[in-house]
């Protein structure tokens, strides 16, 4: 029927694959049956045991990649192909009851729970299947299995609580990291506040200082016009002695008893 269906390189190479690994297993199987002795018989077991995962592992990557090339492929050739899909799982179950029941034979308590069928492509057994599976195993085999199943969900839950120990440390650093921030940045914010109250009196001082030199120049100013006045007038006195308007000036009149003198010698007032 496979040789049939058209697949693409990848899916024929898995096919390929799977099928020899069954023909291996299927050999195995009738060896088995030849070896005599137990302890052969179950490392003759433990070999078909990893052919076998190796199997479940190969199905899984042609279901995958079989979900890949559904665009490219005509509804017809999908279904061939999940037909085919579902006869090697049938075919790897098959093998899995076949193995169990050698098992079973040679007395091995320490079985451990290898479930394929629709779980061994798409992930967890279905209750179906895992009471199908309890069934056929005796109770020392369930009590085993279940001790184990305890003891790997303990291992989880340890897993988890340092996972979450973990996470607390991190949150812990993560909140002081940001305290430190925080308070880095109120410093920042204070700096920032000095210095604006540093630039407005900076800026009140040279206002003041602007007021106070223009202040200067103003009186600068008139105390040059003053000196300009009075150079002018000095000037102006020495050049035009007799200058009536110069003597009315006051400070620039001749002195009171020079007139005095002058009407002592006038004979008509004598």
């Amino acid at each position: 029927m496979a040789s049939n269906i058209p697949m693409s390189p990848q899916l024929e190479q898995i096919h390929g694959e799977i099928r020899d690994h069954f023909r291996a297993i299927a050999n195995g199987f009738q060896k088995l049956d030849k070896i005599k002795d137990s302890t052969r018989q179950s490392k003759q077991l433990e070999e078909l045991t990893d052919k076998m995962r190796d199997c479940k592992r190969l199905v899984k990557d042609f279901d995958r990649e079989l979900k890949d090339e559904e665009a490219s492929n005509s509804p017809q050739v999908i279904k061939q192909l999940n037909d085919e899909k579902q006869s090697m799982i049938k075919e790897l179950n098959s093998y899995v009851a076949l193995r169990k029941t050698y098992m079973s034979t040679l007395g091995n308590k320490k079985v451990e729970l290898f479930d394929m069928g629709g779980a061994g492509v798409s992930g967890e057994p279905t209750a179906e299947e895992n009471v199908q599976v309890a069934s056929s195993m005796s109770n020392q085999e369930l009590v085993d299995a279940g001790m184990k199943r305890m003891d790997e969900t303990d291992q989880a839950i340890e897993r988890s609580k340092q996972v979450v120990e973990q996470t607390i440390e991190v949150g812990t650093q993560t909140a002081a990291n940001l305290k430190g921030q925080t308070d880095q940045m109120g410093r920042v914010v204070d700096h920032l506040d000095t210095i604006q109250f540093s630039i407005k009196k900076a800026s009140q001082l040279v206002k003041e200082i602007g007021r106070q030199v223009a202040t200067d120049k103003c009186i600068m100013m008139f105390l040059f016009l003053i000196v300009c006045g009075v150079v002018a007038i000095i000037i102006v006195k020495i050049v035009h002695p007799n200058n009536k308007d110069i003597r009315d000036i006051p400070g620039l009149a001749p002195p009171a008893q020079s007139r005095k003198l002058l009407y002592l010698r006038n004979p008509e007032c004598m």
